[in-house]
């Protein structure tokens, strides 16, 4: 069991939008599933921080743009607003992606992430959200590279799978890097 830690540990919610939910511009397979458990599990943390893609429309990861994906989450828009079934309480907000010019894929990157953990005092993270394969697995990986301890929630988490297994080879990598993932009744 794992017990969670008030003084030490973070919620962290990535990217839990309405283009990455279905219906979205780039619907994660069963990305509303995990709402019920993110909710349940902020409940058990003072400390939670909600990632958010905020693209501008020109994003360098457009297909129009020479990236790989349409264009979502476009900062302003309802696809880039959480779900509205989240309930975060007094979340703190990290919008990711906003320069036109670079991908973004971790909440760490180009975001001042790090210092408000550091300054909240967080030495852990439970991360959750959409997509394990992407967003998920890049934050989880650089949250390790920064020092802090991760699990990730297996059961608070829902992947793309361009290729098959490409979710269980992120949560393969973020073991490999130091990381544990877990299920939500492994916590206490």
């Amino acid at each position: 069991m794992i017990k969670i830690d008030e003084a030490r540990d973070a919620l962290v919610v990535v990217d839990v939008q309405n283009d990455f939910c279905p219906g979205g511009a780039l619907a994660v397979p069963g990305g509303d599933e995990i709402i019920q458990v993110v909710n349940e599990l902020a409940g058990r943390f003072e400390k939670i921080f909600a990632t958010q893609d905020w693209h501008p429309p020109d994003h360098i990861s457009f297909k129009e743009q020479g990236g790989i994906w349409p264009p979502h989450c476009v900062a302003g828009t309802r696809g880039a607003q959480l779900h509205s079934g989240l309930v975060l309480g007094g979340a703190i907000y990290i919008k990711k992606g906003t320069d036109p010019k670079k991908e973004a894929y971790s909440g760490f990157q180009g975001t001042d992430l790090a210092q408000k953990l550091k300054d909240a005092g967080v030495r852990r993270l439970f991360v959750t959200g959409l997509a394990t394969d992407y967003c998920v697995k890049a934050t989880a990986v650089d949250a390790l590279k920064s020092g802090l301890d991760v699990i990730v929630v297996a059961n608070a988490v829902r992947g793309v799978d361009v290729n098959p297994g490409d979710s269980r080879a992120a949560l393969d990598e973020v073991r490999q890097e130091g990381g544990f993932v877990a299920e939500t009744s492994e916590l206490t």
